[in-house]
């Protein structure tokens, strides 16, 4: 792609940039659910301690977990530098820190609209591209490092799945995952 805005006129941004628009959905569902997790931690939760040596307090999560969306805003500002500078202000927001439940939700929405801004300038095509990183100088596709970045929320997502059910909440499949095809 030249690194336009993604899509062809006249068809669909899914029929023009399917692998794109199916990943970016994905990524969505996941903050989507995330978000949903967070809305249900107890207010207590602040005072809970998880129940396994070392593990991060939720405070410690939420803010890991915002971490974690700024992953795939680094990837996507890597992808297209020059139309995406201003994502460099994402790294003033502080991550991996406390965090309690309604600044998560806030900031997530902030990364979670970036994400929408990068995924609208990448085609297909750049999923292929590779891109040098911090841990693999030689580089690395840009779609394994998107789904580097869509496991590791996934598994955090999880341990706060954990949390919340350790917490006494009442969680089951539909509270992790998006299911489909029933009613």
């Amino acid at each position: 792609m030249d690194g336009g805005s993604r899509g062809v006129p006249g068809l669909p941004v899914a029929m023009a940039e399917p692998l794109c628009t199916a990943l970016l959905a994905k990524i969505h569902e996941q903050i989507e659910r995330t978000g949903h997790l967070i809305r249900l931690l107890p207010e207590a939760s602040g005072s809970w301690t998880p129940p396994v040596h070392g593990d991060r307090p939720p405070a410690m999560l939420l803010g890991h977990l915002l971490e974690c969306l700024a992953g795939f805003c680094a990837v996507l500002a890597a992808a297209n530098p020059q139309r995406l500078e201003h994502f460099r202000g994402l790294r003033e927001m502080p991550v991996n820190q406390p965090c309690d439940a309604l600044e998560a939700i806030a900031r997530m929405a902030v990364y979670r609209a970036h994400i929408d801004e990068g995924f609208a300038l990448l085609g297909d095509a750049d999923l292929a591209r590779w891109l040098p990183t911090v841990f693999v100088k030689q580089g690395e596709s840009v779609l394994t490092l998107l789904l580097g970045n869509l496991e590791h929320l996934i598994n955090h997502k999880h341990q706060l799945f954990i949390y919340v059910k350790l917490m006494g909440v009442d969680v089951g499949t539909a509270d992790l995952y998006c299911l489909r095809g029933g009613d």
